[in-house]
């Protein structure tokens, strides 16, 4: 994720880092070669203005800013309840590793087990939501070797925690009580992990995907037919610009729909998980 100052507007003006604007200007260049042609012709073979077509557009626009607007809505929905659940992630962590600390305070073994696989949860969850396996780090044998043998590792991860509340209740160290309130934060980093994978592994349907880029480049495509009356040779730089622009937005969309890839817009995970892992190893001095 970039981290910027949204007061100054010298770099939101000229800044290229992270704003896709590589992608976004070729395909704008492609569809802009098609302009240029098209107002060739125009010029110097036969005239290919269309008069109605203004009012075509002007119709068509309507519905495709709408298209624009929920794609980019629903796509900015995904990335802020990403960033909430990493948020609540957070607590939980710091949750399950204040209550243990106090709970488990006689059974020293039970507890570092705990706050290991706390602290480890949120980097493999950001592991596996990156489609990657975790190895096992700072955990003691028997931990490391159930977790590495499970395909997903977060929930053997709280499998563990759950195993080592358990072994303490049954030494006599946790009330039934105490046990379900411990759990229960268990019970929320699967909630946690389950609703990050639900916005990762489901796209925007596909139909409307290929609805939208289909009209977005037929739309871009006829708008020299609407403008040589009017603009003649200053079509192509308008094309290139109005085809800049809704491009641009359309790969906004696309950008920040899956907030865990860890590219340049999306969630800083990395920071995030450290930032969990130093709080956890507050409890284990």
């Amino acid at each position: 994720m970039i981290n910027y100052d949204p007061h100054n507007w010298r770099r939101a003006l000229i800044g290229v880092h992270g704003t896709r604007f590589a992608v976004i200007a070729w395909r704008a260049l492609a569809v802009t070669v098609v302009a240029a042609v098209i107002t060739v012709l125009h010029e110097y073979v036969t005239p290919l203005s269309v008069p109605q077509a203004t009012s075509i557009h002007a119709i068509v626009s309507v519905a495709l800013g709408l298209l624009l607007v929920f794609r980019t809505n629903q796509a900015y929905d995904r990335w802020w309840e990403g960033r909430k659940l990493w948020g609540a992630m957070v607590n939980t962590c710091r949750n399950l590793a204040r209550s243990a600390t106090v709970h488990l305070a006689g059974h020293p073994e039970q507890l570092q087990r705990v706050l290991a696989l706390d602290a480890a949860f949120p980097q493999v969850s950001m592991l596996s939501l990156r489609g990657q396996l975790w190895e096992p780090e700072g955990l003691a044998p028997d931990d490391a070797a159930f977790v590495r043998g499970k395909a997903h590792q977060t929930t053997a991860l709280a499998q563990r925690i759950t195993f080592h509340l358990k072994a303490a209740r049954d030494a006599g160290g946790l009330s039934d009580f105490v046990l379900a309130m411990l759990e229960h934060n268990v019970h929320l980093l699967i909630d946690i992990i389950g609703s990050c994978e639900r916005i990762d592994r489901t796209p925007l349907p596909f139909a409307y995907v290929v609805h939208l880029r289909r009209s977005l480049v037929a739309y871009c495509v006829t708008l020299p037919f609407a403008m040589l009356a009017s603009f003649g040779w200053a079509t192509i730089p308008i094309v290139f610009a109005v085809t800049y622009v809704l491009l641009g937005i359309e790969e906004i969309g696309v950008e920040i729909e899956d907030p865990f890839e860890g590219d340049l817009n999306d969630l800083p995970l990395e920071d995030i998980t450290a930032t969990i892992a130093a709080n956890v190893a507050e409890y284990q001095r």
